[in-house]
């Protein structure tokens, strides 16, 4: 056995360090001591090693951060470095937000340079640069919208070209909207070009379709009333129809009353429609024939009732217009209570009073009778009254038989002549009976005066105008079989019979609104 000797071992060196301990683990050991200290013998191996794993990884951070620095300087603005401790180099937000206030003040200085007021625009994205901003003015001025239109909604320029304006004129068009018609509907209704076709503007279409408005008739309807577009569906616009059906208007009428008069779709029941129905039931008029009325006449529910109407009512007691009869009156001729007024009344009084001397009671009776000459223009009047001169009957008869009949102030001259000429060469009847009975006048010469008059004279009768001509077709052929002429059998005078308008009406058949436009064809 070989016995070799080292002499070159040297002693252990132990190299106490004090490692950095987390604050839980420095804890746990503060908890766990114990009196007597023992030291592994591998225990310097193992500090060694951790403390060479500690100045390893800070060495490595080290270089990681140095040559991030390095390559951060060679990187352009705004590019994205690799690796987890990458940075985007951009510009703060308080640089981009300059570069917005910059933008817009151009953009807003682009506007008042040609004349917009942009103090409404606050608040709202609009383009970035002058060009965008000036592309959407020019078609705005294309659609034939002045600088003045757009200062009045000047929100028109938070629409963009091609995905708001184009589309929304577009579909318009398709559904029958002419072109010509695009700057006074725009006008009326901008806020249009901010509306969706598919989520605001094909519901509405849709609805109005479903209220039996015809497809061919809703360009018409757009038309008229482009706030319609701006509706909600089951808000203003289904009670207004369900309120004037529930008053008696035909189901099949509504499709044509909203064609003539849409602005019914924007009118609210409690506010507008149902004070005005029950204001003409105050004066006496049946709900039945105010329904019939705005049928006829749907424009009537635009009227004012505070500032127009109930002036127009007072006007006519005010001159000499009967109370009892004031239902009659508007009935017969309703668009007097929407116009103003006043002033015809005076300016027609006056006008009869000096061609005929007719007084002011009587002038009550006139219109009681014909309100519509509130109408007439001066011209008409006088030539009516000449014809009548010319007849030969004196002023004071002219003025008697415009009280009895003032539909002679408004008949057509040419009809008139050949009804008097019969009246003297065939009839020979004296000026007197016409005076008596002017409403000859009214009759129909070929259909009534002239067969009646030739059954009357075969048979040899003596009658007056009125027992003549005032009667149905049935009645006067009763009255043929008459041995002898009751003159109690004569009726009164022709006069407005308000259950003209609340007859009985077949509401299964069609509506007879057949309005035609060479606009709309």
């Amino acid at each position: 056995m070989t016995t070799r000797s080292f002499t070159g071992l040297t002693r252990p060196v132990i190299v106490l360090v004090h490692p950095e301990v987390p604050p839980l683990v420095y804890s746990k050991c503060q908890l766990n001591f114990k009196p007597f200290l023992k030291i592994p013998c591998n225990y310097g191996r193992k500090i060694g090693l951790i403390t060479r794993s500690r100045y390893s990884v800070a060495h490595r951070e080290s270089n990681s951060v140095d040559l991030t620095s390095s390559k951060r300087e060679n990187v352009p603005l705004g590019r994205k470095l690799g690796g987890s401790s990458s940075l985007y180099s951009r510009p703060s937000l308080s640089i981009m937000k300059k570069d917005r206030m910059e933008n817009r003040a151009r953009v807003y200085d682009f506007l008042r340079g040609i004349g917009i007021v942009p103090d409404e625009l606050d608040g709202l994205e609009l383009p970035v640069t002058v060009e965008v901003m000036r592309e959407r003015v020019d078609f705005l001025h294309k659609l034939g919208l002045t600088i003045e239109d757009i200062n009045n909604y000047p929100l028109v320029l938070g629409c963009s070209v091609k995905k708001n304006m184009i589309p929304v004129l577009d579909y318009l068009g398709k559904l029958g909207v002419r072109k010509s018609t695009f700057t006074e509907f725009l006008r009326r209704y901008p806020q249009v070009l901010h509306a969706s076709v598919v989520i605001d503007l094909a519901p509405v279409v849709k609805y109005l379709q479903g209220m039996d408005i015809r497809p061919n008739d809703i360009p018409r309807v757009l038309e008229r009333y482009p706030e319609v577009l701006g509706f909600k569906l089951e808000g203003t616009m289904s009670t207004s129809v369900a309120y004037l059906v529930g008053i008696g208007v035909a189901r099949r009428e509504i499709g044509g009353l909203l064609t003539r008069y849409p602005e019914i779709l924007g009118m609210r029941v409690g506010r507008v429609i149902k004070p005005f129905v029950e204001y003409l039931g105050s004066l006496g008029i049946p709900r039945l024939a105010v329904a019939r009325l705005i049928e006829k006449r749907p424009h009537i529910l635009g009227f004012g009732l505070q500032e127009t109407i109930k002036p127009n009512v007072e006007s006519l007691l005010e001159f000499n217009v009967r109370e009892e009869l004031l239902p009659a009156v508007v009935a017969q001729y309703p668009e007097m209570i929407g116009i103003d007024l006043k002033p015809k009344l005076q300016a027609q009084q006056r006008l009869l009073h000096s061609i005929i001397d007719l007084g002011s009671e009587d002038f009550g009776k006139v219109i009681e009778k014909m309100p519509q000459v509130v109408s007439l223009s001066n011209t008409a009047v006088i030539n009516h009254v000449d014809f009548l001169k010319d007849c030969g009957f004196s002023i004071p008869q002219v003025s008697k038989m415009v009280v009895g009949c003032p539909q002679v102030l408004a008949l057509n001259q040419g009809i008139m002549k050949l009804s008097f000429d019969y009246f003297q060469k065939e009839m020979g009847r004296p000026l007197v009976d016409l005076v008596t009975f002017p409403a000859f006048f009214t009759y129909g010469l070929e259909s009534t005066t002239k067969p009646r008059h030739k059954m009357v004279a075969k048979r040899g009768l003596k009658c007056s105008l009125s027992w003549l001509l005032n009667c149905s077709d049935e009645k006067f052929e009763q009255r043929m079989n008459y041995d002898i002429i009751d003159m109690e059998d004569e009726e009164t005078e022709p006069s407005f019979d308000m259950n003209s308008l609340m007859e009985s009406r077949n509401d299964d058949s069609g509506s007879d609104y057949e309005e035609s436009d060479d606009e709309y064809a």
